[in-house]
């Protein structure tokens, strides 16, 4: 990933507009405002690498991009926010395309598909599993965890234990978002934030004793992993205490003095982690946790249904990109808050297409229940090994996958091993897998 190109020194309203006074511009700078181009640029809230290219043509030859950047940086300052973490100062501007993300997001994640009877209480334990389940695994891999999503699903399905690093990153990650749901209510203290780190890094780190714990040094960088470039040094470790004071206040709602919209303030303390970097190793598997939990606790409690990591680690590029332009550009946080919308939004319409898939294999089962004669739960099994003919299962995947006891897990295992629609297969002494039956042949 290339270094991003640091932004020029623009001129102040004043300045600028001496300037555009004595270069006989008024007209131009009247023109970037009727023909919608500051708007255009900061609705997508562009760094300066995309603005300068953006002068229109009629006027390239007496508009500079510096111009143009002055211009805009000014229209950024009318509805700019300013707060300060440990000693150090961010800003964040409201624009017209975030608060139109903020009324959809105020709409829909605070229940909308939830509070439908369309979904059962069974169906939204399902989708909840499924759900944590991906977002482990892709937060994970954000982080260098290898291993891939059919081998980390199947391990955590069977509670298997994990194998090696990346499948314990995983595990850690599942367990902590699941701590992260029963506790969504309570306010973030010190020990609760190096209690969710804890959680997250267990027997993943290269010092075992980091984990739960601040760094106590400053040798620490942020590293591009294609050409080994410094992308971001955080501040000194002397500073944490206080950071972790400010960050508790701030996830509190008791600071700033002042409105953010929820989605606003949780993106913010995704990036403060990031930025401040108070661990050795684990910040962003944190950062994403507090994100999570923080939208949680003000009633989008959607979010539990949605995998944002998932959407993150097909944009990382974006990702640290958003880092990178809130840094150089005086801590101007809507970078990284536009983009952290964005995603979000994303990982809300991919939920909508989940669950109309969902709905039709609903029906589906219905059909095997009316037709075969089977329970809503065994139909369920059934399908699953329609799906997918070459799986197997075990008791305590099927015990997981429903929510149900391991009594009625195997209840149903026996039902469909009489009527033919399971086999069982020996893997060793104690462990038994279940495989389709000689029914399906018969269903064929």
């Amino acid at each position: 990933m290339k270094s991003v190109e640091l932004p020029p020194t623009y001129l102040s309203y004043n300045k600028y507009f001496k300037s555009f006074v004595e270069r006989g511009l008024l007209d131009a700078h009247a023109a970037l405002y009727k023909k919608g181009v500051i708007r255009e640029i900061n609705a997508d809230y562009l760094y300066w690498d995309k603005v300068k290219y953006k002068v229109p043509v009629e006027f390239k030859h007496q508009l500079t991009p510096v111009d143009l950047w002055s211009v805009v940086k000014e229209d950024r300052l009318h509805d700019r926010r300013y707060l300060e973490i440990a000693g150090e100062g961010f800003y964040v501007t409201s624009t017209d395309s975030l608060q139109q993300y903020f009324h959809e997001f105020d709409l829909h994640l605070g229940g909308s598909l939830g509070n439908t009877n369309s979904l059962s209480d069974a169906d939204k334990h399902r989708y909840l599993i499924g759900s944590i389940m991906e977002e482990s695994i892709a937060s994970s891999q954000i982080e260098g965890a290898v291993t891939s999503r059919v081998v980390a699903k199947d391990m955590l399905r069977k509670n298997r234990p994990p194998r090696n690093s990346s499948e314990r990153m995983i595990v850690n990650n599942y367990v902590t978002i699941q701590h992260i749901i029963k506790i969504k209510d309570e306010p973030l203290t010190l020990d609760a934030l190096l209690s969710i780190h804890r959680l997250m890094t267990d027997e993943t780190l290269n010092k075992p004793d980091d984990a739960g714990q601040f760094r106590k040094h400053d040798d620490i960088h942020v590293i591009d992993i294609v050409n080994g470039e410094i992308i971001h040094t955080p501040p000194s470790f002397t500073v944490l205490p206080s950071f972790a004071d400010d960050l508790c206040q701030f996830f509190n709602d008791k600071a700033p003095d002042f409105f953010l919209h929820p989605v606003v303030k949780a993106s913010i303390i995704h990036f403060l982690i990031g930025y401040f970097h108070p661990f050795t190793d684990g910040n962003g598997r944190t950062a994403r946790a507090l994100f999570y939990w923080y939208l949680l606790r003000k009633g989008y409690w959607l979010t539990e249904y949605l995998s944002i990591s998932r959407v993150i680690k097909e944009s990382r590029t974006q990702y640290y990109r958003a880092f990178q332009y809130t840094e150089v550009d005086e801590n101007d946080l809507t970078y990284f808050v536009l983009y952290q919308v964005k995603t979000l939004s994303k990982a809300y319409d991919e939920l909508k297409k989940y669950i109309e898939r969902k709905n039709l294999e609903k029906r589906q089962l219905f059909a095997l229940q009316r037709d075969e004669g089977l329970s809503p739960r065994q139909a369920q099994i059934v399908e699953w090994l329609q799906r997918d003919p070459d799986t197997g299962l075990s008791a305590k995947e099927i015990q997981v996958r429903l929510g149900v006891s391991n009594q009625t897990a195997r209840f149903d295992i026996q039902a469909l091993l009489e009527a033919g629609y399971l086999v069982e297969l020996a893997i060793n002494r104690k462990e038994r897998s279940y495989i389709r039956g000689p029914r399906f042949d018969k269903q064929a």
